[in-house]
């Protein structure tokens, strides 16, 4: 395999161009590299200094991460991201990069990985972002208290960034969209759900969740965005035989 093929590879389920209008991430390749096989691949969260050190010590040809080097607007090569760049050129180590349509995958995404880890039944979409839904709700059979949901999501034993306890003791609906999502707790309320699971919280949706009598629950950014890439990293080993190695580097956020 070679990086043309892996990208096809991942546009083959991925559905990066459906997302190109609505995602400020540039999904596919960001950086490129030689003509070369492509027998190993890193996958991590973020496109850091440190998961480029990683991935290139793990000897990477290619690292695959939810979040990027490019959002948005075109971007000067200084500073900090010259150095990531310059880090992965001198490595000849390529940047792939997935964000919405990996958080929006209903089998390899990080929500539908959450939603199964949550045991959810009767999983539906949930969570609108510019006319595309993310997330996923469902619901949980026998009802189960916060403490007990809190561990499915964080198997690692790590705390919740916040917990608003303002719903029902015993859950049996939810909804889970990842990452930096607070103010879809809106879209929970309207549907009548139990809680709502993210990754950060916000003060904006603090009296809103204890008027609503709605459970709120941020697992944090990175706990509740590390499941897709791993999921995707299973599926390529899986499938091609490339060998896949996962670079753990926690925010705690």
């Amino acid at each position: 395999m070679n990086l043309s093929e892996l990208d096809s590879w991942c546009r083959s389920f991925l559905e990066i161009e459906a997302f190109r209008k609505i995602d400020d991430s540039l999904n596919g390749v960001q950086v490129g590299r030689s003509a070369g096989p492509v027998t190993r691949v890193a996958f991590a969260v973020d496109g850091c200094a440190e998961t480029i050190r990683r991935a290139a010590e793990e000897g990477a040809q290619v690292l695959f991460v939810h979040h990027g080097l490019f959002w948005g607007a075109p971007a000067r090569i200084e500073g900090a991201l010259l150095e990531r760049v310059r880090s992965l050129l001198d490595r000849d180590m390529a940047l792939y990069a997935c964000h919405l349509p990996l958080d929006a995958h209903p089998e390899y995404g990080n929500n539908a990985v959450l939603a199964r880890m949550l045991d959810l039944s009767g999983i539906r979409p949930f969570g609108t972002y510019k006319g595309v839904t993310l997330g996923f709700r469902g619901i949980l059979e026998p009802p189960a208290s916060l403490d007990e949901i809190a561990r499915r999501i964080l198997p690692d034993g790590s705390r919740p960034r916040a917990v608003l306890p303002f719903g029902p003791e015993r859950v049996s609906s939810a909804a889970v969209v990842s990452g930096g999502a607070p103010h879809e707790l809106f879209e929970a309320v309207e549907a009548g759900l139990d809680l709502y699971i993210t990754g950060e919280p916000s003060h904006s949706v603090y009296h809103a969740a204890q008027e609503a009598g709605i459970n709120f629950l941020a697992a944090g950014h990175y706990a509740t965005e590390v499941w897709g890439v791993r999921a995707v990293s299973e599926k390529l080993a899986r499938e091609t035989g490339v060998e896949t190695v996962f670079v753990e580097v926690p925010t705690g956020l």
